[in-house]
């Protein structure tokens, strides 16, 4: 015993050796580089106005750099917190300034006044020794591979003393959900036999024994994060038609991902269920809509809205930001992730790619937030929850959504992001080996992406255009000298028997209001806010005769859901096709090239109390998987057809299968039941806890294991998942 605690004396002195080391190494070659910047930039100083000697001036760079990394470690943390209700965007951009103000307050410490600088000049030397001196460190403690490890060690030991204090018996494995927002069941797919996803390939079985199984699942009708993650978190989207729509009953039109709407649906689906939902124990969710009812909170829209002491949700922001390094490292890959979006997007213009949208406006630095900030942030914070060893976590990574949307769902933009996802993964792989207890890796998506060009880009019109047409409305003068335009207004004839002329709607009955025409990719609703309740199919053609045959027969819709009086649900497609849903349908009609379960989703989405007067999807190939959507988008989600409504599951082989082979699984809500049954499995014999981490007792596979040797510990490794 004596000889064993000896050695764990001799191996504590030697990690505080280590360390110690690391700091001396990392403030030497701070000095040196503060020395550098101030034989380059002019305006920095760290001499007297008369001169100095080479070693007075190396002296007054090493008390630079020393103060400055005193100011960073103590002073940074409390600026941060102090300035948590800054938006995310405007504080990765203040981490420049404030580092900056650190050096100029460094500066005026050093004796006599020998340091000084403009205060610009302050913000490039603070940025470039804060990276110089993560990079140090990173590259130190990497190298030092039993210093390294030893810290994990002594992290998860502690954090594993601290929750286990009143508990008993053994530690069962604990469950994170990382959802790739908009991958697809074959993007996926591809991108691991590309070797694009390395991580996700190994577990999958490429080349090896496989940990994981891959599971394609259905979505509903609604293909978007807002019905999708509603459902898993909370086990019902009941009553979410699509990604925005107009409630009759409020006058409000709902968007999914804004704050207020967010925190309505979920509180919609508590009161359904009487579940707060998924991660209600000791659970975090991190980057979601929703909270699935976890205590843990980081960057979480719904309780966005919330103010007072319960909205932790921007408590991510600072447990990432509160480290100078990671805000410095962060913000230069932020600007150079939007110069690679304007490089990205010039290519496309110069090579007349198609189809293209315009990338201009904000959008390179709406990309940059949701590849480099939101992925940052989100994975240091389920390596925090790993590390302290909660028992379920849930986040959800946007980055390859938001570039698909914009560059289309394959080609090397979105392979990029897929490549820097893959490493991130294999990131939280290599925490889980140092955990404080076992972690089951569960990895799955909320919808896919179809590709395809917009219906304003095919037709010279949007859907609101048509819509005006059909109603007689008075159409945009653009849009009416456009072919589409004029088929539009000839359907409109053909419809009445009789000649339009321009601007008959304007001897429209008083008091009718416009239709409030919205888009969720490919999917349109059409609502009439002056009648209060849903209008039936023969309330429509009694006020706008000319209005369904216009849109059912458009070449760029696919079918129509509409209500009649007398036998219910009705879906209407070109040439007078109609499928009664409450009927034995003989023929699909326009529904048959959406594959099977599509009249079943239609079906749900009709009970809805909030679904729109007229549900429009937009024409789709069978052949090339394409639609066409009414937003603008080339890489589009919300409705029915093609690569939209395949997500996927993969789960570690120690899990239950999702469904028995031979049967789908559809639907957010049943994936909600296979999670909540997957966090009450108690998978293998008892979990014993070695050397604080926890490890299976028999033979079985550590789902968690395998990846790249990179941990969340080391500030240099997160830089690296990009």
């Amino acid at each position: 015993m004596k000889r064993e605690a000896a050695g764990v004396g001799r191996g504590r002195w030697r990690a505080v050796g280590s360390a110690l080391w690391r700091s001396v190494a990392v403030w030497l070659v701070s000095t040196l580089t503060m020395l550098a910047m101030a034989g380059i930039l002019p305006d920095f100083q760290l001499q007297a106005d008369d001169g100095d000697t080479a070693t007075r001036i190396a002296v007054t760079a090493a008390l630079g750099a020393g103060a400055f990394g005193l100011l960073s470690s103590l002073v940074w943390p409390l600026l941060v917190r102090a300035l948590l209700l800054v938006p995310a965007l405007v504080l990765g951009l203040l981490a420049f300034f404030l580092n900056g103000s650190l050096l100029l307050l460094a500066l005026r410490l050093i004796p006599d006044g020998r340091g000084d600088a403009n205060p610009e000049t302050a913000v490039v030397v603070a940025a470039v020794m804060s990276a110089v001196a993560s990079a140090t460190g990173g590259a130190l403690a990497v190298r030092d591979d039993d210093a390294y490890r030893r810290r994990l060690y002594r992290l998860a030991d502690r954090r594993r003393r601290r929750r286990a204090e009143g508990q008993s018996g053994p530690v069962p494995p604990g469950t994170v959900f990382i959802q790739l927002d908009g991958v697809g069941h074959d993007v996926l797919r591809g991108a691991a036999e590309k070797g694009l996803m390395p991580t996700v390939a190994g577990w999958a079985g490429q080349g090896g024994e496989a940990s994981h199984r891959l599971t394609p699942w259905r979505t509903d009708w609604s293909s978007q994060t807002g019905a999708s993650q509603l459902g898993i978190l909370h086990g019902s989207n009941h009553d979410v038609p699509a990604f925005r729509w107009y409630e009759k009953d409020t006058g409000e039109v709902m968007v999914s991902n804004r704050p207020a709407s967010a925190a309505e649906l979920q509180r919609r689906a508590i009161e359904r269920t009487g579940d707060a939902g998924l991660l209600t124990l000791d659970g975090a969710s991190r980057g979601n809509l929703f909270s699935g009812g976890a205590e843990q909170l980081a960057l979480v829209l719904s309780m966005a809205a919330r103010r007072g002491k319960e909205n932790r949700s921007r408590a991510g922001y600072f447990a990432y930001f509160s480290d100078p390094a990671n805000a410095v490292r962060t913000a230069l890959s932020f600007v150079a992730e939007v110069g690679r979006e304007i490089g990205e997007s010039t290519r496309a213009r110069i090579g007349k790619r198609r189809p293209r949208i315009g990338r201009g406006g904000l959008y390179p630095f709406i990309r940059a937030f949701a590849t480099v900030v939101e992925r940052d942030v989100v994975v240091a914070a389920v390596i925090g929850d790993m590390l302290a060893g909660r028992s379920a976590v849930y986040a959800d990574l946007v980055a390859y959504d938001e570039v698909a949307h914009h560059s289309g769902p394959v080609g090397s933009d979105v392979d990029k992001v897929l490549q820097r996802l893959d490493r991130s993964l294999a990131l939280i792989a290599k925490v889980a080996e140092h955990a404080p207890r076992a972690y089951r890796i569960v990895v799955l998506s909320d919808h896919g992406q179809s590709p395809g060009e917009t219906f304003r880009a095919r037709y010279g019109l949007t859907l609101g255009d048509l819509v005006r047409a059909g109603c007689g409305l008075p159409v945009p003068r653009k849009a009416r000298r456009t072919h589409s335009g004029a088929e539009a207004r000839s359907a409109v004839r053909a419809a009445l028997r009789r000649p339009v002329e321009e601007g008959a709607g304007q001897h429209r009955p008083a008091g009718e209001a416009e239709p409030i025409v919205l888009a969720s990719g490919n999917l349109g609703l059409v609502s009439f806010p002056d009648v209060p309740h849903r209008m039936t199919r023969e309330e429509i053609d009694e006020r706008n005769p000319a209005l369904l045959p216009t849109l059912a027969n458009h070449p760029g819709i696919g079918f129509l859901l509409v209500r009649s009086r007398e036998r219910g649900p009705v879906v209407l497609g070109a040439r007078g096709s109609e499928v009664y849903l409450d009927e034995e349908p003989g023929d699909l009609g326009p529904l048959a090239d959406f594959g099977p379960g599509a009249a079943d989703a239609v079906r749900r989405t009709d009970g809805f109390p909030h679904v729109a007067d007229i549900m429009v999807n937009s024409w789709y190939d069978p052949q090339d998987g394409e639609v066409l959507a009414f937003e603008e988008q080339i890489g589009s989600h919300g409705g029915l057809g093609g690569a939209q409504v395949h997500p996927f599951l993969l789960s570690p082989l120690v899990l239950s299968a999702p469904v028995d082979e031979g049967h789908e699984l559809v639907g957010a809500e049943r994936v909600h039941e296979v999670l909540r049954r997957w966090l009450g499995e108690y998978q293998g014999p008892e979990i014993p806890l070695v050397g604080g981490v926890a490890e299976a007792a028999d033979d079985s596979p550590h789902e968690g294991r395998g990846g790249t040797t990179l941990t969340a510990a080391d500030p240099a490794a997160q830089d690296k998942t990009r």
